[in-house]
């Protein structure tokens, strides 16, 4: 049997369509399984958690949607049997599926998935914030403090990426809002405490993200080095005095993202803890956390077991 946990919002209403296509091959293959379709944000996280929570023997869940959905289904898991993920991209950005190479096509992604040849132990990351450390949530691919949160918050509620979408374009939604919500950033003083006893002041920070994977926002790869099963973040600031370099470092990341970023500082490190003076917009995984002052992050490490 094969859990499938579907997003038909995701990218604008692609994922309709994709599974659309997925279901039609299930069916056609006479293959067993359930799907779970998603209405309203945290549906994810309710249908994971539903069907793991006491759970013992081996489950098979196949994700189809895009990076936040993922996250939602990852947030939800109850890891105390056996589970394996599979993913069919249908997201805007698919991040995760470009760090995995997965193929682009659904088609072939359900193929791996049941007929699968390959798995990999991926690490996963939990973000701590709020007042007292109130909320936890985990993370697929990367959780950050400042300009890449303020992005992804603002593309949760703008019309312009479905109007990029429509052209072709959606990968510049990014770099528009990111250049728009630069103008407006004041950079703040702070500082990052890496494994409780190396700790790193800045006074111009921008952004720090942490990352279990290369890339974020659609593709670009702030990280390069990051490995997501080496039991390690990958923490990227960027700090400068100069905003006009922030905005040449944004412009090149998205023109030359395989290369090693120039203007950001990389660290590696199993938990970190970031602290700046003035709250600043936090992400998980896309999701807006809201504006925080502080941000504790750690990596756990080859938990999730991944059909590659």
């Amino acid at each position: 049997m094969y859990y499938f946990i579907v997003n038909p919002n995701a990218d604008c209403g692609w994922g309709e369509y994709v599974w659309k296509k997925t279901k039609a091959q299930l069916e056609a293959g006479g293959v067993e399984y359930e799907a779970y379709l998603t209405e309203v944000p945290g549906d994810a996280r309710a249908y994971a958690e539903a069907l793991t929570k006491g759970r013992r023997d081996p489950i098979i869940i196949a994700v189809v949607g895009g990076d936040g959905t993922m996250n939602e289904v990852l947030d939800g898991l109850n890891f105390g049997g056996p589970v394996t993920l599979g993913y069919i991209p249908a997201g805007a950005g698919n991040d995760l599926a470009r760090s995995l190479k997965l193929p682009r096509r659904p088609s072939r992604c359900l193929r791996k998935i049941l007929h699968p040849k390959y798995h990999r132990l991926l690490d996963y990351g939990v973000a701590t914030y709020g007042d007292d450390a109130a909320h936890h949530k985990r993370f697929m691919i990367s959780s950050g403090i400042g300009l890449d949160a303020a992005v992804c918050h603002e593309i949760l509620y703008t019309k312009l990426r479905r109007g990029l979408r429509r052209v072709g374009l959606g990968r510049f939604c990014y770099l528009l809002l990111g250049l728009w919500q630069l103008l407006a950033a004041r950079p703040v003083k702070g500082y990052i405490l890496m494994d409780g006893d190396r700790k790193v002041e800045f006074n111009y920070i921008y952004q720090v993200s942490a990352h279990i994977h290369p890339y974020e926002a659609g593709g670009y790869k702030f990280a390069p080095g990051a490995d997501c099963s080496d039991g390690h973040l990958t923490v990227c600031v960027i700090s400068q005095s100069d905003k006009r370099k922030v905005a040449s470092l944004l412009l090149g990341t998205f023109l030359h993202g395989g290369r090693r970023c120039r203007g950001v500082r990389t660290f590696e490190c199993r938990e970190c803890r970031i602290v700046t003076e003035r709250p600043l917009a936090v992400h998980v995984d896309g999701e807006s956390c809201q504006h925080r002052t502080s941000l504790e992050l750690r990596c756990i490490e080859k938990k999730i077991r991944m059909i590659v």
